[in-house]
């Protein structure tokens, strides 16, 4: 048996039932009922439940129609994401401010690596600490694991739910995960678990027990990091959080212009560009900044912190709101740029809180088509010029030239 001979100790905070959570603290007569988060129309899915619905069945991802058949007395509530958003942010401004190195892996997920902290405070009590000043701090329920890297902990997280903590030291690592069922370990999908199973393997310690050769053969490359999680190896690095982290793109025009249609129509392509990337990432950006140079080369940014989120429609609606109060001085433009930053982690259903059946249906039809043909192929009209504004630009250029020139 190979055994991970990484010294580090990994701790891994998961805010419990986050959504749900962030409702409680607004209205208090939710606790201890059934509540179901998610679009709410039949149409709409699950983004988040509590304890109290789960023991029906309801789980996250599961159609809305489902989970209201499955808990007819659960209170289903439209989603908030400004206010998911904004606690989010809470509590990684406590973790910022004791945490040596932390990773925000998702909205309501963190790693930290305090490899070292045993020397000086220990690592449990540290941590004990940390979660007692979210707790205090924001008002939310939030669970620990603490092992040896970041699969050990996630999966001790887990079973330290709902509102517990749970170390698991390096000698204990073997005997912890043996029993578990192969569906706690990280990134294993569900094909992947009913393959398994069809062939008898249930559990951690069965999973191990096979060669890894043999594991590989049966899933591919994928094989070889799930056999080796099984057997709690692990070198993938807590990497440093940081808001700048981003994606983006500009342009620069051949000629400076002032066509501010034009301007605009270029903006809302870069945007869709990005929030499609977003998605095909399972991303969500939590800050916009849109920049303009002009054509003596002063260059002028708006940023804006803005809900979670991954949406053409809102995002498109932030980037020409700052736009058009950055652009001011009417002198031509050399080029203009789009950023999103403070990515993290999460698929856009996390952000699918949309009455309506038809924008579910349009995002998930305009996405397939982008990821069969390219994203190319489909683009909003409002971003495109048609033929006749092309031919009238270059009409209006020939007059202009012709006036010049004369």
């Amino acid at each position: 048996m190979i055994w991970d001979d990484d010294k580090r100790m990994v701790v891994h905070l998961d805010l419990d039932t986050f959504f749900v959570s962030v409702e409680r603290l607004k209205n208090s007569n939710l606790i201890g009922k059934p509540v179901i988060i998610g679009g709410l129309s039949d149409r709409g899915v699950v983004a988040s439940c509590s304890y109290e619905s789960r023991q029906f069945g309801v789980h996250s991802a599961m159609p809305m129609k489902l989970a209201r058949r499955l808990c007819s007395q659960a209170i289903v509530i439209r989603g908030d994401m400004e206010s998911y958003s904004k606690y989010s942010r809470l509590v990684t401004d406590v973790i910022h401010e004791k945490a040596p190195l932390y990773e925000k892996a998702s909205i309501d997920e963190h790693y930290l690596d305090i490899t070292g902290m045993d020397r000086f405070f220990g690592s449990l009590k540290w941590t004990h600490e940390l979660r007692e000043s979210i707790i205090k701090n924001t008002g939310l329920p939030i669970s620990f694991g603490l092992s040896i890297n970041k699969t050990v902990s996630k999966i001790a997280t887990n079973e330290a739910k709902p509102n517990g903590e749970l170390e698991v030291q390096r000698p204990q690592v073997p005997w912890f995960l043996a029993p578990l069922s192969i569906r706690k370990i990280p990134m294993l999908g569900q094909k992947t678990y009913q393959l398994l199973r069809s062939m008898g393997v249930t559990t951690i310690k069965v999973l191990r027990e096979i060669p890894p050769e043999m594991v590989e053969r049966v899933l591919g490359k994928n094989g070889t990091m799930i056999w080796k999680k099984a057997n709690g190896i692990d070198h993938t690095p807590v990497a440093p959080y940081s808001e700048q982290k981003s994606m983006s793109t500009e342009r620069t025009f051949e000629q400076d212009t002032i066509d501010v249609v034009m301007l605009k129509q270029k903006l809302v392509s870069m945007v869709e560009k990005l929030a499609f990337q977003l998605r095909e990432q399972h991303k969500l950006t939590g800050c916009i900044t849109v920049k303009i140079r002009y054509a003596n080369f002063d260059t002028h940014t708006q940023q804006k912190q803005i809900s979670y989120t991954s949406f053409d429609h809102i995002l498109l609606k932030e980037a020409t709101e700052m736009f058009d109060k950055l652009y001011k001085r009417r002198m031509l433009i050399r080029l203009i740029g789009v950023r999103f930053s403070q990515l993290v982690q999460g698929h856009q259903q996390l952000n699918m809180f949309e009455n309506s059946e038809e924008m579910i249906d349009l995002y998930q039809a305009m996405d397939s088509v982008r990821l069969r043909f390219g994203e190319k192929y489909l683009k909003r009209a409002v971003g495109i010029r048609t033929a006749e504004e092309i031919e009238n630009i270059r009409r209006e250029r020939e007059k202009l030239e012709a006036k010049v020139f004369s």
